[in-house]
């Protein structure tokens, strides 16, 4: 497994509108949702965990993260492409976003949001790149 194929993975989600909790490319899907469609894609084992709110808090999000048995936790300024971005929104971490590659000095990310509406590829801003508290790289178990 590379980072391209991570990266290709997540980028067949792309337009697919913003469903919290959901996970079906081209139906809907969150943040959330696109990091299992990448597990399932890549058949790497995951637990799926349904039934947490639209704004985790209390940690729920990370504790989350911590427990897939292909995600290893790696030190944010060792982020690349293919690794997952754990970003604060307001208080607790509450949101994931791929890694999707450097573009001539520019970071862009694949995620899904509410606020875009679908799945989107961007460039990550100041504003957001000062949001992110923690990265995983997937791994084979």
């Amino acid at each position: 497994m590379t980072p391209d194929d991570i990266i290709a993975a997540a980028s067949e989600c792309m337009g697919t509108a913003f469903r919290h909790q959901g996970r079906v490319p081209g139906l809907g899907m969150d943040c959330a949702g696109l990091l299992v469609h990448c597990f399932k894609a890549l058949d790497l084992p995951h637990q799926d965990e349904l039934g947490y709110p639209r704004t985790p808090y209390d940690g729920q999000l990370k504790r989350i993260l911590d427990a897939q048995p292909s995600l290893q936790q790696i030190p944010v300024a060792e982020a690349q492409a293919g690794d997952w971005l754990v970003m604060r929104l307001v208080r607790d971490p509450q949101h994931i976003a791929l890694h999707a590659g450097e573009v001539r000095g520019h970071t862009y990310i694949i995620h899904a949001t509410s606020e875009s509406g679908k799945v989107v590829r961007h460039r990550l801003d100041d504003l957001n790149r000062a949001r992110v508290m923690h990265a995983y790289r997937m791994i084979s178990p």
